[in-house]
């Protein structure tokens, strides 16, 4: 199993907390990948501004796609692979706004850690409803070790 499966893997369960990246005290799917970069790489490359949970219907701007380019590596949809973090648009034409890790890749079906608002960090299947608004994926920068 690679890092950052493993490291995700370790938040499973984290409370679901709007702007939060502490691992068994709360997360939100940013929280999330966050985390899994401290555990994974290091100190994270920069410090994330407020943001409310209507920052993307209100903003309308693709804020979490360009910091993932800023940071990760672009790649493919068809080409991730455990550990690589995908991007979701909740719906057609909005922003980015959803992310997780892919935890396997099949079969039967991939199988993603997020952190699912009003729940908590799941490893859940990623089924059709997933499927169609899966937007981008990255590698961690330093893909070597993932």
């Amino acid at each position: 199993m690679n890092r950052a499966v493993a490291a995700a893997r370790g938040w499973l369960g984290t409370p679901y907390r709007h702007q939060a990246s502490v691992k068994g005290e709360g997360a939100d799917c940013l929280g999330l990948v966050r985390g899994v970069w401290r555990e994974v790489l290091g100190a994270e490359p920069e410090n994330v501004p407020a943001y409310s949970p209507d920052w993307a219907e209100v903003g309308g701007e693709e804020t979490l796609l360009t910091a993932a380019r800023r940071w990760l590596v672009e790649i493919e949809v068809a080409a991730a692979r455990p550990g690589d973090v995908l991007l979701f648009r909740m719906s057609l034409g909005a922003p980015i706004k959803h992310c997780a890790i892919l935890s396997m890749d099949g079969p039967p079906e991939p199988r993603i850690i997020h952190a699912y608002w009003g729940r908590s960090v799941v490893e859940s299947w990623m089924g059709p409803w997933w499927h169609r608004r899966l937007a981008a994926a990255f590698r961690w920068p330093d893909e070597g070790d993932h």
